[in-house]
């Protein structure tokens, strides 16, 4: 499995948009979620975002935060992440990215944290509610451990916060494409490719869309605006909870397909 950096680096050499989707761990249950990290990575993805279920997830819509709360309903726990990301990451071709809450984090001890994720095979790592401010007293010891960690750039940010987020950040930069949270949309805000352009005067770094694509045709827009990645998470989510598991998995295999499709160049 390559680095996040090293995946985008492949990618971009190949003039292609990587695909990143996101699921919540544990949910319907840690089995399905292992069987569904598979189906993703042969189907398509080209890196993975695995949610680790929180109880206060401020970042995330509806459909995610109803996973995250049936996930810890289960008894999800920190540590069966880390054991579905051992047992899972040596069988996959794309990187895992882990995404998570600062809290989780301070409560585990930062150094602890970044040891124990890099130890088990995670890639990357996305903290929503760490601020630029406060990141680097994740970003230091993060390169030590190999993990990269992808900092957000939200659609509201001035551009000498752009400049300074896209400095910090690692593997590649977060563009939130909507105000507020993590949901499906019916389109996407004209304003997204605006931000592209913008980042792209003030950085080389590759740039991934998320927050509200929900569609092939979504994906395929924000490729045509610029960016290296369409990511998306609730869409998965929810079709991977609806019916039951085999059903749920069925119906990722063929969304991530189609994506896949909308963002393969012609």
């Amino acid at each position: 499995m390559s680095s996040v950096s090293e995946c985008f680096e492949r990618l971009r050499n190949q003039a292609q948009c990587a695909l990143i989707p996101f699921l919540t761990a544990g949910d319907p249950d840690l089995e399905t979620t292992a069987k569904a990290l598979e189906i993703l990575d042969r189907s398509g993805a080209d890196l993975i975002e695995l949610g680790v279920p929180y109880s206060d997830p401020l970042a995330d819509g509806p459909v995610i935060q109803a996973a995250a709360t049936r996930s810890l309903a289960q008894g999800t726990r920190l540590e069966d992440v880390l054991q579905l990301v051992k047992q899972s990451a040596p069988n996959l071709r794309a990187p895992i990215i882990l995404f998570t809450y600062y809290n989780p984090i301070l409560n585990r001890g930062i150094e602890k944290f970044l040891k124990d994720i890099a130890d088990v095979g995670a890639k990357g790592l996305v903290v929503p509610d760490l601020p630029l401010e406060e990141a680097e007293t994740l970003l230091k010891p993060a390169k030590e451990y190999g993990i990269e960690l992808t900092l957000l750039v939200a659609p509201t940010s001035p551009r000498e916060r752009i400049m300074a987020i896209a400095e910090q950040s690692q593997g590649f930069i977060y563009l939130v494409s909507t105000t507020g949270v993590t949901g499906m949309r019916t389109q996407m805000e004209s304003r997204v490719k605006d931000l592209i352009a913008e980042m792209r005067q003030v950085t080389d770094k590759p740039i991934g869309v998320g927050f509200g694509i929900s569609q092939p045709e979504q994906a395929k827009q924000v490729m045509n605006w610029g960016s290296d990645a369409a990511i998306v998470g609730s869409a998965f989510v929810k079709r991977l909870s609806e019916g039951t598991p085999a059903e749920g998995l069925k119906s990722i295999e063929e969304f991530c397909r189609s994506l896949r499709a909308a963002v393969t160049p012609d």
